[in-house]
């Protein structure tokens, strides 16, 4: 069976016209996935009355290694709150504009916890393993969060410059030792202004390896989209930018790490040596 525009249009939409990837099975929910973008812009109408304990279920209902279960997340909506975790982020408007701002916590002191009641020293907390584990239960936890919202209509944009600095972000969210605020999540109705364009990705050319992992003709890649994306950036950017030069741009100095380059030193102040 032929595939329908819709699914042509979801793809293009996503690849641009000139990295289609071969078409396969279609529902409701695969063509909601594609359609997601990050939003910048919120209302302020409050959300009804349950959505943050449904994100919550959603949220525990992903994927969790051995069910360590390592992860909280903390809801903000009080504004003085919401304006002191834009600050620590680059003073990011959209934290203070929506009306929930979840923080996602790598969360090993719920586990240590344990091993005090229990008597038992955990052995394996201080771990660089332990930790990546609870750092990715809490990601995996955050994207069911973030389909289930926009399932319900709302927008959703991450903040990984809560990194900027987590010991700011523990002292003022009162989080134990060996608990750490990886990222924050907006969630809210999207503001008037807000981008409603789907951002274009790498060609799956690019990204995908079959059997070993052997990347072809990625300049050829490259070139395509650093036009898609320059193009994106143009209309909806306050500055045009290509893939490469935001590569660059991240990666090339120090600097735009904006403090995230003494994490290490922060986990271990915030009791994660991670070994």
């Amino acid at each position: 069976m032929p595939a329908a525009k819709s699914q042509i249009d979801a793809l293009t939409r996503r690849y641009g016209p000139d990295a289609i990837p071969a078409v396969g099975p279609w529902n409701p929910m695969i063509a909601a996935l594609l359609e997601h973008r990050s939003v910048r812009g919120y209302r302020s109408d409050e959300l009804p009355t349950g959505t943050l304990e449904t994100l919550v279920a959603a949220a525990q209902s992903a994927a969790t290694s051995s069910n360590m279960q390592t992860w909280s997340v903390i809801a903000v909506t009080d504004p003085a709150m919401k304006a002191q975790l834009a600050r620590i982020s680059a003073q990011q408007k959209h934290i203070e504009q929506c009306p929930l701002f979840l923080v996602w916590v790598a969360d090993l002191s719920r586990n240590d916890r344990v091993g005090k009641a229990e008597g038992m020293v955990l052995e394996n907390l201080p771990y660089l393993e332990t930790f990546l584990v609870a750092a990715i239960d809490a990601a995996l936890a955050a994207q069911n969060a973030v389909i289930a919202a926009e399932s319900l209509g709302l927008s959703t944009v991450y903040i990984g410059a809560l990194r900027n600095d987590v010991v700011a972000v523990a002292q003022l969210l009162d989080l134990p030792p060996g608990a750490v605020g990886v990222f924050g999540l907006c969630v809210g109705h999207a503001g008037p202004a807000a981008t409603s364009e789907v951002k274009p990705r790498l060609p799956q050319a690019a990204i995908l390896h079959h059997e070993r992992y052997a990347p072809r003709d990625e300049a050829q890649h490259r070139a395509v989209y650093d036009h898609a994306l320059s193009e994106f950036s143009r209309r909806h950017e306050i500055a045009k930018y290509s893939w490469t030069e935001r590569v660059l741009a991240r990666l090339g100095r120090t600097a735009a790490l904006q403090g995230r380059d003494r994490l290490r030193a922060a986990l271990e102040t915030l009791g994660l040596p991670l070994r």
